[in-house]
């Protein structure tokens, strides 16, 4: 079982991130820990440079927060990210964010930014992690225009039907479900008409616990597999093999 999208270099662990670390390796094959900026970027790799072999790092630079970023800024993180891309398994968190973000003018300034990014994907083949928010649509649209991206992740994704039978039309889409599957009655409904062949499982620890009093943690994915397993009336550990297989492929772990 694999986690394939959390923060565990948030400040939030830093009282306990050896025995969330700790925990999470009784329980899974493997964390995948996604940078939102550039000092982020930097911490994740250290720690998946001290788990070698269980965290592996993602470069991103989050829409909400990059998204009045100076061009130097922008430019500082993607020299860091193409400096160590031999060392990370994928290009993200990157995207955009229309939940919260109504403005324009900063909707217009996320595409150019995660258009960039897309582009350096492409160049260096890398595996794209989108968070496309309230926008998975339009994030399809960019993304069918190019050609050399071996793999997409739609990040705890939340968009309609319609768009995720898009999405399965492509071999290499893929779409994360996280824990919100236990509480959520939207995501149930949707996991039921998408097929496990195009499924991650996620926890964006320490976001989307149980309740919004706890903070949520790599070995909670188990829950979401569970969740599946009952949704789908599936053996879990079918569930398990199937989406830690397609983690394994997406991340070339």
């Amino acid at each position: 079982m694999i986690d394939t999208h959390c923060h565990i270099d948030f400040e939030d662990y830093d009282s306990d991130r050896t025995d969330v670390i700790k925990r999470a390796k009784e329980k899974l094959d493997a964390v995948i820990d996604s940078g939102t900026s550039l000092e982020g970027n930097q911490t994740v790799l250290n720690l998946s440079k001290e788990n070698k072999g269980f965290i592996y790092p993602t470069f991103g630079f989050h829409p909400v927060t990059s998204q009045e970023c100076t061009n130097e800024e922008l430019h500082e993180a993607q020299k860091h990210l193409i400096d160590n891309i031999n060392d990370i398994v994928a290009i993200g968190e990157v995207g955009m964010d229309f939940f919260y973000v109504k403005d324009k003018s900063l909707r217009a300034r996320q595409k150019e930014i995660f258009t960039s990014f897309i582009e350096i994907a492409n160049d260096y083949k890398v595996p794209l992690l989108m968070h496309v928010r309230d926008c998975e649509k339009k994030a399809l649209n960019i993304i069918n225009e190019y050609e050399d991206l071996p793999y997409v992740v739609f990040h705890c994704f939340s968009g309609s039907l319609k768009t995720a039978k898009r999405i399965m039309e492509h071999d290499n889409y893929y779409m994360s479900f996280s824990t919100m599957l236990c509480y959520s009655q939207r995501h149930q409904e949707l996991i039921k008409d998408i097929k496990l062949d195009h499924v991650l499982t996620e926890t964006d620890s320490p976001y989307l616990a149980m309740t919004k009093e706890e903070r949520n943690e790599p070995a909670n994915v188990i829950k979401a597999c569970e969740k599946i397993a009952e949704i789908k009336e599936m053996d879990l550990n079918t569930v398990d093999e199937i989406t830690t297989n397609n983690a394994k492929r997406v991340f070339n772990i």
